[in-house]
């Protein structure tokens, strides 16, 4: 009999095919960027719930039957937190992030990156709290600490009050007679066949599942150009969609769809000619020069890295800006921030430096830039009248682009990465080393790691640079296409 854990429980809870496949091929499992993220925050945030506690036990074996034996012993001696406590019973193992000694036993604490309890959390504790006390430890309370969003940092290395425990005891105890019924489901799962379930929102819910590419490349469903998934807040349409037997947006009835979006969106997809108004020539050509085109990539760490930040929120660390004159030519200017100080005025004076001459300022989905612009002008009241004014100034691409162009071949997406290929492929984003905000992400906290090889250092670095030129030029591209005005 496979020994569950709750990771193992919880996955099937999200979906019993999920369980299936990582007991029975685990090598099909992909863990992605985002994922591995996921896992790298957890990490953080779990040191920094341990840190009140200098006295504390580390479990820290990989051995299930060391992690026995020694949480067995830190709990036989003085009372003293124990991190990673690890308990079996009926052959299901769970490791407890905090055991808090008390007067009348022990509170679990489980320790979370989110900002709020979420259901999931009171399932995922519901089953430590089960484990444990099956094996006779006495839980007095538990809790699940989350992060605090309202914890502003003063840069000091002080990460008291980061989280905020929240006591689920109540709600816990009563889930944990569930418990059973959700191991039986998930032994029941592992002694049959694989199970037969289609790709759907579990995959994404409340996690993205290692197995989705596996899934999808099985999946039963009729192979079609053009699935009835690609249109956009499709939600409960797809279903009924299928349920008719209608698999590809092009086999839809002219009449059944309400969405004018939608709607647009079959018909292209049956002429397979892109459309493109003739009103946004015009509309591009009234506008004046010189004409910027900015992008911002910002980090949002869970745990704040400077001083006056919150947790997740968002510091703007690199902007792109191309410049185009009346006369066609096109100038390029860009900022990264380097070492681990503080970017934000580094970012913001040489950002009002290149939009120092009034003119159009070109942005895809205005709402990073305006707000990061409006944030920085506040905190930066030197930099204000620059900043407001190229705030008035902005035009957002996004709106303009799903209003007057549509290509069959952006698959019901208006992104950019979507939009660009198909006028001009040359600047698709398959060629970079950094392709996404979410990398970007990622590769500048990687950059901001004091032991990062030099070499690598500098290719992270250019990868970055390279990504969010790619964009705006991307930008200066569109307006061109779209001043042309033929598709």
């Amino acid at each position: 009999m496979t020994t569950l854990s709750k990771s193992k429980i919880m996955n099937h809870r999200q979906c019993p095919k999920r369980l299936w496949l990582e007991i029975n091929q685990p090598k099909l499992a992909v863990i992605n960027s985002d994922m591995q993220s996921r896992f790298d925050v957890g990490n953080q945030v779990g040191a920094l719930a341990r840190a009140p506690y200098p006295d504390g036990v580390m479990i820290d074996t990989f051995d299930r039957a060391q992690q026995l034996a020694e949480t067995a012993r830190a709990l036989a001696g003085s009372p003293r937190p124990v991190f990673e406590a690890t308990f079996m019973a009926d052959d299901v193992v769970v490791r407890a992030d905090l055991l808090l000694p008390d007067a009348d036993g022990y509170s679990m604490v489980e320790v979370k990156s989110s900002t709020t309890v979420k259901p999931y959390h009171l399932d995922d504790a519901a089953i430590q709290y089960w484990v444990a006390h099956q094996s006779g430890v006495p839980i007095t309370s538990i809790e699940v600490a989350c992060i605090d969003n309202s914890f502003v940092y003063q840069g000091d290395g002080d990460y008291a009050g980061l989280l905020k425990p929240v006591d689920v005891s109540v709600t816990v105890c009563e889930l944990a007679s569930a418990v059973p019924g959700w191991i039986h489901a998930a032994r029941q799962t592992l002694a049959g066949d694989k199970p037969a379930i289609e790709v759907g929102k579990q995959c994404h819910t409340p996690y993205g599942c290692p197995f989705h590419d596996a899934c999808t490349a099985e999946s039963t469903r009729p192979k079609t150009l053009y699935p009835v998934e690609i249109l956009p807040r499709v939600g409960k349409l797809a279903d009924e969609l299928r349920s008719e037997g209608i698999n590809d947006v092009r086999d839809i009835p002219p009449d059944r769809l309400d969405s004018p979006t939608h709607e647009r969106i079959r018909r292209i997809s049956i002429s397979g000619q892109a459309e493109l108004s003739p009103l946004v020539a015009e509309s591009m050509r009234r506008l004046g020069y010189p004409r910027h085109f900015i992008d911002f990539e910002t980090i949002n760490p869970a745990v704040p890295l400077w001083s006056g930040t919150r947790p997740y929120e968002a510091v703007p660390f690199q902007w792109s800006c191309h410049t185009e004159e009346q006369d066609g030519t096109i100038a390029h200017h860009e900022f990264l921030a380097s070492g681990t100080d503080d970017p934000r005025r580094a970012f913001t004076e040489s950002l009002a430096a290149a939009l120092s001459r009034p003119g159009p300022v070109f942005v895809y989905n205005a709402s990073t830039e305006r707000t990061h612009m409006q944030t920085m002008a506040e905190r930066f009241p030197d930099l204000a009248p620059v900043l407001n004014e190229a705030i008035e100034w902005i035009i957002d691409l996004l709106p303009m682009t799903r209003l007057h162009y549509y290509h069959p071949d952006m698959m019901g997406s208006w992104s950019i990465k979507d939009v660009i290929p198909t006028i001009a492929p040359e600047l698709a984003y398959d060629d970079l080393e950094v392709g996404g905000g979410t990398q970007a992400m990622q590769v500048f906290s990687k950059l901001l790691n004091p032991a990062l090889s030099p070499a690598r250092h500098a290719s992270l670095r250019a990868a970055l640079l390279s990504y969010c030129e790619r964009d705006t030029l991307a930008m200066v591209k569109l307006t061109h296409f779209f001043k042309k005005g033929d598709a």
